[in-house]
């Protein structure tokens, strides 16, 4: 219950996430374990808590998506994507203007998560084994698998050349230990960040103190440092450690 009150706080804020809310809850459990040593070598409160809190963000991320446009995963910027090719805006009026979208998504989180029951509990034999398949044999079919489904969308070869020259910028990012998933979130949100960033300066005549002005403008931005500086301070904190043991 803890893991999932994490994940669904930090799945509503803009830019938390899974991934965040995953380590904010190991890192929970960890702090207020009777013996913290359990964790890292198989403690139960140290799966749960994250893989509750990973769930329960992954559901609420809906809400910024739905209600603001805005992304907080790769997953998210790719629904953002294939919404707005559809040429459905995420945002306030998406409920009065698309209900059947709506609804039909809410019914399918019910739906969804009554099936991963009903198919994993019988099956969890079979897809430990499937940890024993080689990873040649997965790497290949997935190859397989995604060639195709990329070449089905518009019959076109380009498409699968493309997806081979984005394969391999994702080896590269991958090699120098760079996260994809931001320049994946950039490519989406670039445009429309520009647009109404534009549209924000001319509604106020080039005077930039609006995005102080405005209580949800401010408090989005007060939320945006808060997570910056949260972030960013264990990497602080090991270097100064770092430094202090030289």
């Amino acid at each position: 219950m803890r893991g999932t009150l994490v994940g669904t706080i930090f799945g509503i804020l803009p830019g938390g996430g899974a991934t965040i809310a995953s380590f904010s809850a190991y890192a929970l459990e960890k702090r207020i374990a009777r013996d913290p040593s359990r964790f890292g070598n198989g403690a139960i409160e140290g799966v749960a808590a994250p893989e509750s809190a990973n769930n329960a963000a992954a559901q609420t991320s809906f809400v910024p998506l739905l209600t603001m446009g805005i992304p907080t995963s790769a997953t998210m910027a790719l629904m953002v994507g294939a919404l707005t090719l559809h040429g459905i805006a995420p945002g306030p009026m998406i409920i009065s203007r698309q209900p059947d979208l709506f609804w039909g998504l809410i019914a399918s989180m019910f739906l969804g998560n009554a099936m991963l029951v009903i198919i994993n509990l019988p099956m969890i034999g079979i897809w430990v084994r499937l940890l024993a398949v080689p990873y040649r044999v997965l790497f290949l079919a997935i190859v397989v698998i995604c060639t195709i489904g990329v070449f089905s969308v518009n019959n076109s070869s380009f498409d699968v050349y493309m997806t081979i020259g984005f394969t391999l910028l994702g080896y590269i990012l991958r090699k120098l230990d760079a996260e994809p998933a931001p320049l994946l979130m950039g490519f989406v949100l670039g445009p429309m960040l520009e647009e109404n960033f534009r549209r924000s300066l001319i509604t106020s005549h080039g005077d930039a103190m609006i995005f102080l002005q405005r209580p949800i403008s401010l408090t989005l931005l007060v939320l945006s440092v808060v997570l910056l500086i949260s972030v960013a301070m264990p990497s602080i904190g090991k270097r100064r450690i770092e430094v202090f043991q030289e």
